[in-house]
């Protein structure tokens, strides 16, 4: 007779469990963003000119590149040519390098190569999270080697940092 108890306050204890979680329901979403998009439906994203004394010319064309592909790839919102709910401008203010590491002899050993991109952020549908701010990348590499043989890969890495860090200062709320 116990046995048979036991069995139904089993089952009764799995019914109300699966109930449970049948009733409980949670949604995650892996790309970061955090955006309300029954608001938020379109995205405004100019060219970020040039306004760096220094300059490697595919740098404004790879960035402007990499952050309109990054808010295509990790949103739902359509780019528009003008009034976006959501405004992306701005301009690339620097790119430098500078010595990072002297080696025992006294050379440089590391270069360091950073840029810097000013961004204003408008969001149409909550002015309160506009924003002017500045982000910066940095990517080294060995004096040994010449600044043209990796320029191009230390600029992609370092547009895909800014993209990442822009996309998490204005959709992500990071």
């Amino acid at each position: 007779m116990d046995s048979i108890k036991t069995n139904k306050l089993l089952l009764g204890l799995c019914l109300a469990a699966t109930l449970l979680l049948a009733a409980c329901s949670v949604s995650y979403k892996f790309n970061g963003a955090s955006i309300d998009y029954t608001k938020t439906k379109t995205i405004q994203i100019a060219d970020f000119p040039i306004r760096s004394s220094y300059v490697w010319g595919p740098m404004g064309p790879l960035f402007n590149n990499e952050l309109k592909d990054h808010f295509a790839n990790h949103t739902r919102l359509s780019q528009v040519k003008r009034n976006g709910d959501l405004k992306l401008e701005g301009e690339i203010t620097q790119y430098q390098q500078r010595n990072k590491s002297v080696s025992a002899e006294g050379y440089s050993a590391q270069t360091e190569l950073s840029m810097t991109v000013n961004v204003r952020f408008t969001n149409n549908t909550n002015h309160s999270e506009d924003f002017e701010r500045q982000f910066t990348a940095q990517a080294s590499y060995e004096t040994t080697r010449s600044l043209n043989s990796v320029q191009e890969e230390l600029v992609t890495q370092m547009c895909k940092e800014l993209c990442d860090q822009i996309f998490n200062a204005t959709v992500a709320n990071w």
